[in-house]
């Protein structure tokens, strides 16, 4: 396994980032939010521009890797748009996004939106799914709406792998900013005479951060790498990523708002806007403990493989 994306899926992360940034940066969450029915015509026109929706993330490292590096830049800005699963789009079925969800309460941040979605569950049990009428208020569901769903094939088990490990390189992407806005703060805010940077304990904190961060970049490219190269285990290695995305959330997200302090839940932050963007992110269609246990049942007494194969408490709490 080479443990970095090619230098073409880097390139285009980059030109991806710096067009979305040209595009509005931060005001593309915030517009999203105030008015839900531009969230589509927002970034669109954009990732049309790039050629995002002509990758498809099964056909190839170099696409898949693109596909990767796009959700990053998609958490990076907090998009209030699905690209993860607009992209994540099942190669053999009508669909326009492909939606992971959990049978028992199916639910996404699709609200408002005139898409054809296809619905996976861990199962690999494939349905079309219809967004039901919900809240207008995006502030209070972040877009979240329950689903109707419509059966049509059992499948779907590299597609629910796909949609997970897409989700988790979003979600990786919202961590790379807020522990870039955490620094920056630190170093520009002062205490006592001097930034809060130089406190051994900011410190130790920020190490922390950027320990998870870091670690969950790393299982990230592996997974994709088991999707790319059909291993044995992906949908185990895509429900180990998310498992390690769900913890290093909690980490980066409580240390960006302990150091950030009151501002960091106002509007006036970026940090706000990301922290409240990776809500359903994180508890859709599953949360930690959920997670944990999907990994568990999934895995029975087989253990993981490669990089993901850990001692008898990975799957324990902290």
């Amino acid at each position: 396994m080479i443990n970095e994306l090619s230098e073409e899926a880097t390139e285009f992360g980059r030109h991806a980032l710096e067009a979305l940034r040209s595009a509005g940066g931060d005001d593309l969450a915030q517009l999203a939010e105030r008015e839900p029915t531009r969230r589509g015509s927002l970034v669109e026109p954009v990732l049309d521009e790039l050629g995002s929706f002509d990758l498809n993330p099964r056909s190839g490292d170099d696409e898949a890797e693109a596909a990767a590096a796009l959700c990053r830049v998609a958490g990076y800005w907090a998009l209030g748009y699905p690209v993860a699963e607009r992209l994540g789009r099942p190669a053999d079925l009508d669909g326009d996004g492909l939606l992971v969800v959990n049978p028992l309460g199916p639910a996404a941040r699709v609200g408002g939106m005139t898409k054809r979605w296809i619905a996976v569950d861990l199962a690999g049990h494939r349905s079309v799914a219809r967004a039901q009428s919900g809240s207008t208020d995006p502030r209070k569901d972040a877009f979240v709406v329950g689903l109707d769903l419509e059966d049509i094939d059992d499948g779907g088990s590299l597609d629910a792998a796909v949609g997970l490990v897409l989700s988790c390189w979003t979600l990786l992407g919202m961590m790379d900013r807020a522990v870039e806005l955490t620094r920056g703060y630190v170093h520009e805010r002062r205490q006592f005479g001097q930034p809060l940077a130089s406190f051994q304990g900011v410190q130790f904190q920020l190490t922390d951060a950027e320990v998870e961060r870091v670690g969950l970049e790393e299982s990230a490219k592996y997974a994709l790498w088991s999707i790319e190269r059909r291993q044995r285990a992906i949908l185990a290695d895509a429900l180990a990523l998310r498992l390690a995305a769900l913890r290093a959330a909690e980490v980066v997200f409580r240390v960006a708002h302990q150091l950030h302090g009151a501002i960091g839940f106002c509007d006036e932050t970026p940090l706000s806007w990301l922290s409240r963007a990776s809500v359903p992110l994180r508890r859709l269609p599953f949360g930690l403990s959920a997670t944990r246990a999907e990994l568990t049942r999934h895995l029975g007494r087989r253990g993981l493989d490669g990089l993901f194969e850990v001692g008898p408490d990975a799957l324990t709490s902290r």
